[in-house]
């Protein structure tokens, strides 16, 4: 399978790894670590050389809970640091955004993936995207950020999910975006409980009916703290577990706070895989 990022084709017949990079004040994993240029880029240099495929730069918080940012905010915060890692190394940078401004700031300065949490049902994001040469990261969440967790609620999983990005896929080709331009994820922790995490994965292997890449996105996430006892920042071992899970199912795009052990762990997949 492959994905056009306008510029050029990525291959995806090995699985490949998506390093997190927030440069927010209130992520909940790393607490405004990167909010700082000069910390971010540095950030940013050490996934790419501990092996990341992309660096997906994010400049607004959407973990539950989250409030909105300006637009003129979050391009001031991500397109420095998009600049700096396009001009300094060979990382594929995807924007992690769902307003058209940003989308287009994040273009021009060097990302080649919008990555959006509401499927490009903002104002204006659907016309910018299919303008732009870049590809888009539909992503499925219930709700908006800041209500999402409060009583999730679904008829049927993986069904209601499936319908849904394969509504947003008609929404995309009808608007001009062509199928090889998308990418697809289920939003793990979007609008999700314990359970339907947990059974949105068991299930990853229905997603590979939609006929496009499919992105997760574990990491760290409170269903894995939930399951083990575990704070943030010591939930490797279980988002390990949970990237190779849904690799095996079918995942294209691993996205990760850690880079190098996932690197690790998804070589070790890939080899196994093609062995079969």
């Amino acid at each position: 399978m492959q994905l056009n990022l306008g510029s050029q084709t990525l291959d995806l017949s090995r699985p490949l790894v998506m390093g997190i990079l927030n440069v927010t004040a209130d992520s909940f994993s790393d607490c405004g670590r990167f909010l700082r240029f000069d910390d971010a880029r540095r950030q940013a240099m050490a996934m790419v050389e501990a092996g990341a495929d992309f660096i997906d730069v994010g400049g607004e918080s959407t973990r539950p809970g989250a409030a909105d940012v300006p637009a003129e905010v979050e391009i001031d915060r991500v397109v420095p640091v998009i600049d700096a890692v396009a001009s300094e190394t060979g990382a594929l940078i995807s924007i992690d955004t769902s307003k058209a401004e940003v989308m287009r700031a994040a273009v021009a300065a060097g990302a080649c993936l919008i990555n959006d949490v509401y499927a490009l049902r903002r104002e204006g994001a659907l016309a910018a995207a299919s303008q732009l040469p870049a590809a888009v990261c539909l992503m499925h969440m219930q709700g908006t950020p800041a209500t999402m967790q409060a009583d999730p609620v679904y008829e049927s999983l993986p069904g209601d999910i499936l319908d849904f990005l394969s509504e947003r896929v008609a929404a995309c080709e009808a608007a001009g975006l062509a199928r090889d331009r998308l990418l697809l994820d289920p939003g793990f922790g979007f609008g999700k409980t314990d359970q339907h995490n947990l059974s949105i994965l068991r299930s990853l292997g229905d997603f590979r009916g939609l006929g496009l890449p499919l992105l997760v996105g574990l990491s760290r996430k409170r269903t894995l703290g939930n399951l083990t006892g575990r704070q943030p920042d010591e939930r490797l071992a279980a988002g390990l577990a949970a990237a190779v899970l849904a690799v095996e199912r079918g995942a294209h795009i691993v996205r990760t706070h850690d880079v190098a052990a996932t690197v690790d762990a998804l070589r070790v997949v890939a080899a196994t895989m093609a062995d079969s």
